[in-house]
């Protein structure tokens, strides 16, 4: 099998990527990858294991047909990560993220619609469903974004819908919760604090802090994407989620203890405009349908996240200079 990852020097998608080449996606081993991505300031060639026979990359734009057109026969499936993703950013940028994620999107399934081919993997986010005060999303819930990325990703979720229904793309979209890592950049809340608090430096935490989050490692996300491309159900929809929420505040306390840091570091700041309450999906689908259990445990894999930025300050510390120059204070919620 040949996959093209988009957005492949990203933090989730370079995931998907080294474990795929590891043989730890079951099913996938021995597939080739291509990796196409822009290179933008939140993805590294750094991310990418050693080029080898089952490994390319393409520098390109998903907003490129003709490049696609060029790249994508031969591919047998398509995971589609690239994206903007920061929801800050999309506060004050919000026609960037228009553009990558909506008309990106679009782009790319028709140059796949062109090329023939079998599988598209559109991999978005929990955020389109909005806010819910208690319960869970199952994935017949309406789209109710409240932020621009929300909205350009619940956009391009329809366009994914309508490439199916229209054309009969064999196209699955995955909405998953908060991720988290080693190597993701240091705009997302983890990382952020995480290198603020290794330094001895204040981290802004939103508001009253009790905005609530679920939280899934990237690896038990990208065996989800796995799953869902290899047994998935064309023009399906899949929740993916980690099991575990917790309120911003509490994961604030958890940095700061296992950072070895004072709590007087953290500072409230005003709040985020249009912040969502609460994120909660329910994953019943993928679990019953295609046997999804995520493996790694919250606490685990938050000791394992800051033990590696703790240990890699050569990877992170060009990121924060050129955050400090160029980022206000980042949001505790993606």
């Amino acid at each position: 099998m040949r996959v093209l990852v988009t957005g492949g020097a990203g933090f989730i998608g370079s995931r998907f990527v080294h474990m795929l080449l590891d043989g730890a996606l079951p099913g996938l081993e021995g597939a080739s990858v291509t990796v196409l991505d822009k290179l933008t300031y939140a993805a590294s060639l750094t991310n990418l294991p050693d080029r080898g026979p089952r490994l390319a990359f393409v520098r390109g734009d998903v907003c490129d047909a003709e490049l696609l057109d060029r790249v994508l026969p031969g591919h047998d499936a398509v995971v589609h990560f690239a994206a903007e993703s920061h929801v800050d950013r999309s506060i004050t940028m919000a026609g960037d993220f228009v553009t990558t994620n909506v008309r990106g999107t679009q782009t790319l399934l028709e140059s796949c619609r062109r090329a023939g081919t079998g599988t598209v993997v559109h991999v978005s986010t929990d955020e389109v469903y909005g806010s819910i005060e208690t319960g869970s999303w199952d994935e017949d819930r309406p789209l109710l974004p409240n932020s621009p990325y929300a909205a350009s990703k619940a956009a391009s979720d329809l366009m994914a819908r309508a490439y199916w229904r229209t054309y009969g793309l064999d196209v699955r979209v995955t909405r998953c919760t908060n991720n988290y890592g080693p190597n993701q950049h240091v705009e997302k809340v983890i990382p952020l604090f995480v290198t603020n608090l290794l330094r001895g430096l204040p981290v802004p935490l939103y508001g009253d802090g009790h905005n609530v989050r679920e939280w899934l490692h990237v690896e038990d996300h990208c065996r989800a994407l796995a799953l869902v491309l290899l047994h998935g159900t064309a023009g399906r929809i899949y929740n993916v989620g980690g099991g575990t929420e917790v309120t911003n505040a509490e994961l604030t306390a958890r940095l700061v203890e296992l950072c070895g840091a004072s709590p007087d570091l953290v500072r409230h700041v005003a709040d985020r405009q249009g912040h969502d309450l609460r994120y909660s999906v329910d994953d019943t689908r993928i679990r019953t349908e295609l046997g999804y259990r995520p493996q790694r445990s919250f606490d685990e894999g938050l000791r394992r996240t800051v033990r590696w930025y703790r240990d890699n300050p050569d990877w992170w510390g060009p990121l924060v200079a050129g955050a400090e120059r160029h980022l206000r204070p980042a949001s505790v919620t993606t």
